[in-house]
């Protein structure tokens, strides 16, 4: 069975609370039920977190080099200009699959910078909730080729 996190970024907590249009109504609690059992069918052992802290993710990361076999993370605002999330995914090589509810690059402007790009090993983004599903569709297939993030 594969180790994997499922890493949640700032203000996901506020899933289902905050601009339901553009982020939906389900909680994360709620989106977090349907992926264990999604992890279940990909023989997956998911370990969940989410964190409004740049550091607590980057110590997360740390801390899973050689524990964790891959990632899918949401990584919210960071995504848009955290160089140490970056520098970290890069330094702990495991598969990272970045996934986003709505998509950023059809969005404001400053969104459309990804700091993330060229050190995550998969992107799914715009579809809800199901960018989260599709992203360890993409982890099993990246994690069944053996690979390492690119």
């Amino acid at each position: 069975m594969k180790k994997v996190l499922i890493i949640n970024g700032p203000n996901l907590n506020l899933l289902g609370v905050r601009e339901p249009g553009i982020y939906g109504t389900d909680s994360l609690e709620s989106i977090n039920e349907g992926l264990k059992a999604a992890c279940a069918e990909l023989d997956f052992d998911p370990t969940f977190f989410q964190s409004n802290h740049e550091g607590a993710i980057i110590d997360l990361l740390h801390g899973s080099m050689g524990k964790i076999d891959g990632i899918v993370m949401n990584p919210g605002a960071f995504t848009h200009y955290s160089y140490a999330i970056r520098d970290a995914i890069a330094a702990v090589r495991i598969p990272v699959v970045e996934v986003h509810l709505s998509d950023p690059r059809t969005r404001e402007p400053f969104r459309h910078v990804d700091v993330l790009d060229g050190v995550v090993a998969g992107y799914v983004a715009g579809l809800g909730k199901q960018s989260y599903f599709e992203g360890l569709k993409v982890l099993a297939d990246i994690l069944g080729r053996g690979g390492n993030h690119v």
